[in-house]
């Protein structure tokens, strides 16, 4: 039933199997909100799974559909296809990613995977190809037992260089895993600003590949944080009074007739087209209701506030790091025209976010929305009332207000669909109505002996 047209593929990747003597492999996936989920296969009866899917109780999956309809399908996909690295000595495994069917065949339409290759459809059906370079930030944490608040495993700060060079394999490491899955290049790591913060960055892809890779990379971090003893989380703010971890978003769409890149324009100013501009315009435009799904946690807002290096304000700008989205320099080189959002963490699931970002460029383009003029100066620097003269709104401070966004417009429920976007919705609501009613230890500090 499943992938017919990759029966050649199918069989080198069998051959692999036989000659490496791979026993298991694990079919990957995400829920809705962005955790991994996997089911252990044995590759004795791979063969068949690539055809018929392996199934599974969607009910017991975040977003994967209710009781009464829980039946669901993983079918792998062969482009997918790697053996897992820190298994090639002795015991061998190998993954797929997987896209999630119904039982009659037909596609689910709340896999975030697909949500993604729908998004890009419609890109392509507007001549554009969609290609991606996030930078993952992320922290290195002391790993305690259940009871104890794991804790960080050093102080340096930007570019921070470790005497030891621990810091330095660890990333090493995790590079050279990663690099050993198809498709991914790791261009920079590095030390970021906040203790025990790092960041690694991938060369750019189109957006399906760079969302699997994104997935892959977060799988290889924790893997490798574990390996010493450490606990990696992509939490974007473990603590007050120091930088949060983003996932910047390098962006570019290009021609699909001339693989030409839709962004540059040589005889612009800037050398950006007017594609460009449309495509920041829709993401200005859609940055209220998009931002549950690019920032989708109650703890993503404690980023998300002044005086940090995070993006607070619907605005853009040219080499500018206060704005939302800033449009790098790129002068003469027509490959590198692109566009960066800066809001994005990477606690979310990928594939969501991702679709999210295209869909709102293309909004842009399709309306050719004029974007407000770019700015020049630093908007931490500006006061509210400079702000408000300057029509420069703020993005949501909170959860419940970028939910409260999403549910006041039509964007968000006609890019997830009404399933996804129902479950999505309920999901969140029920985790920021559990973070409200916790009362935390700076609370009970500052007011139990002054009120």
């Amino acid at each position: 039933m499943y992938n017919q047209e990759n029966r050649e593929l199918i069989s080198k990747i069998l051959n692999e199997i036989q000659e490496k003597k791979i026993k298991y492999c694990l079919f990957q996936f995400l829920s809705i909100d962005g955790r991994p989920k996997s089911i252990g296969i044995n590759t004795e009866h791979l063969e068949d799974l690539f055809y018929s899917g392996e199934g599974f109780d969607g009910s017991s999956i975040t977003g994967y559909g209710r009781l009464e309809e829980s039946d669901m399908v993983a079918v792998p996909d062969p482009q997918t296809f790697a053996v897992i690295p820190w298994r090639e000595e002795g015991e061998i495994d190998a993954r797929f990613i997987c896209d999630i069917y119904k039982p009659n065949g037909d596609r689910f339409t709340g896999d975030p995977r697909y949500i993604l290759q729908k998004t890009l459809k419609k890109a392509a059906n507007m001549g554009f190809k969609f290609y991606l370079a996030p930078e993952l930030e992320f922290f290195l944490l002391k790993q305690g037992n259940h009871f104890e608040t794991p804790k960080p495993v050093d102080f340096r700060g930007y570019f921070g260089a470790d005497d030891s060079e621990l810091d330095h394999l660890i990333r090493r490491k995790i590079a050279v895993y990663a690099e050993k899955f198809p498709g991914i290049t790791v261009e920079t790591v590095h030390h970021e600003v906040a203790r025990s913060q790092h960041e690694i960055s991938m060369k750019y892809d189109n957006a399906l590949k760079m969302a699997d890779s994104t997935m892959t990379m977060k799988m290889v971090v924790k893997v490798v944080a574990a390996q010493h003893n450490m606990l990696a989380t992509f939490m974007p703010k473990p603590w007050a009074g120091q930088n949060g971890s983003g996932m910047h978003v390098h962006q570019s769409l290009w021609d699909v007739n001339s693989n030409q890149n839709a962004f540059f324009d040589p005889d612009d100013p800037n050398q950006i087209s007017e594609t460009l501009r449309y495509f920041i315009a829709g993401q200005l435009k859609h940055a209220h209701s998009m931002t549950a799904l690019l920032n989708s946690w109650p703890n993503s807002y404690k980023r998300l506030v002044p005086g940090y290096e995070a993006p607070t304000l619907i605005a853009w700008g040219f080499k500018n790091r206060s704005m939302l989205i800033r449009v790098p320099n790129f002068f003469n080189k027509a490959n590198s025209a692109r566009c960066e959002i800066r809001n994005p963490d990477p606690a979310g699931n990928p594939y969501l976010q991702y679709a999210a970002l295209l869909n709102a460029g293309l909004d842009g383009i399709k309306y050719k929305i004029e974007p407000p003029k770019p700015i020049d100066v630093n908007l931490f620097h500006l006061s509210a009332d400079e702000l408000k003269n300057m029509g420069i709104d703020n993005i949501p401070t909170s959860l419940d207000e970028a939910l409260r966004h999403m549910e006041q417009s039509t964007f968000t429920r006609e890019l997830l669909g009404d399933e996804a976007y129902q479950a999505y919705c309920d999901l969140k609501w029920k985790e920021y109505n559990l973070y409200r009613t916790q009362v935390t230890e700076w609370e009970l500090k500052r007011y139990s002996q002054v009120l």
